[in-house]
């Protein structure tokens, strides 16, 4: 399968500002790239690029005074597989967890654990280690937050998704891990495209999209409240501890979001396959509310 992907985002600037960007796929799907993925700019800037401590690749800019407009399109491969739903995997003593892997457990900027422990234990605690544990947690997610672009809400941690119940698909992720790293399961944050590849249409405009993976059995495995079905055709973009680690912009200074536009949608290549994804669903990690 080749999935077309893209965006343009633009921003307004009082005054030089400088900005991080965490724009690009993640560098683990790179080898599946079919065209160039390069950041454009509409103004003339000096963009450097490194890779982060959890493995992502970051982009530094001075944006300029004024309107900047921040693009890319391109072209990937993709297995067409649905995601993984490993039912056996098995849950890990912490004693027996790789060192790098603590972090995951550890409460973070949106992923509050003092304040959600006491009810993850009384709700949880009686549910098999492992996938089933982690599906069981989705599964209370998903029915427990009431998806509504409107709500969205920056400031809005994993205790507040689990008052206000409601929010967009970062507040379902980081309810998911919250509740995930108080049963002492690994979870971490994750950003992407995900279009609307063999579902049906979903009308909203389409958006980057915010899901988490947690580690049982040895290995990392992907999991969505928002959605909670396998789904095809994610690509991902960044992981972190929680929408913090992975915004898709950070200014250090005023920058005012003027323009969001997403694209995802399958390539056509012969007659009978599926209709391409023409839009996508949820909210990650970028500047939030939008209108």
């Amino acid at each position: 399968m080749k999935i077309r992907a893209g965006f343009t985002l633009g921003y307004e600037c009082i005054q030089p500002t400088p900005m991080l960007l965490v724009l690009n796929i993640h560098p683990s799907r790179r080898a599946d790239l079919l065209t160039d993925e390069l950041l454009s700019f509409s103004q003339p800037v000096r963009a450097r690029t490194y890779t982060d401590s959890f493995g992502n690749r970051c982009t530094r800019i001075l944006a300029p005074r004024g309107v900047i407009k921040i693009s890319t399109e391109f072209e990937i491969r993709d297995s067409g597989e649905p995601d993984v739903v490993p039912l056996d995997a098995r849950q890990h003593e912490i004693n027996d967890l790789p060192d790098d892997v603590l972090v995951f457990l550890l409460g973070s900027r949106y992923c509050d654990t003092d304040r959600l422990g006491d009810f993850a234990w009384a709700t949880f605690s009686n549910t098999e280690p492992g996938w089933p544990r982690v599906q069981a947690i989705t599964d209370f997610v998903h029915g427990h937050i009431a998806f509504d672009y409107q709500k969205a809400d920056a400031l809005r941690t994993a205790y507040g998704g689990y008052c206000d119940k409601t929010g967009v698909c970062r507040d379902f992720s980081h309810l998911a891990i919250t509740l995930c790293r108080c049963m002492n399961i690994p979870a971490r944050y994750c950003t992407g495209y995900l279009g609307d590849i063999g579902v049906l249409p979903d009308p909203a405009p389409m958006d980057f999209n915010a899901w988490f993976e947690v580690f049982l059995g040895g290995r990392w495995y992907l999991a969505d409240a928002r959605h909670n079905i396998p789904r095809i055709g994610r690509i991902l973009m960044a992981r972190g501890r929680d929408a913090t680690d992975v915004a898709i912009s950070t200014a250090f200074g005023q920058a005012a979001l003027v323009q969001f536009e997403v694209l995802t949608e399958e390539v056509i290549q012969d007659r009978g396959v599926r209709p391409a994804a023409l839009v996508s669903s949820g909210s990650a990690s970028g500047p939030e509310p939008r209108p």
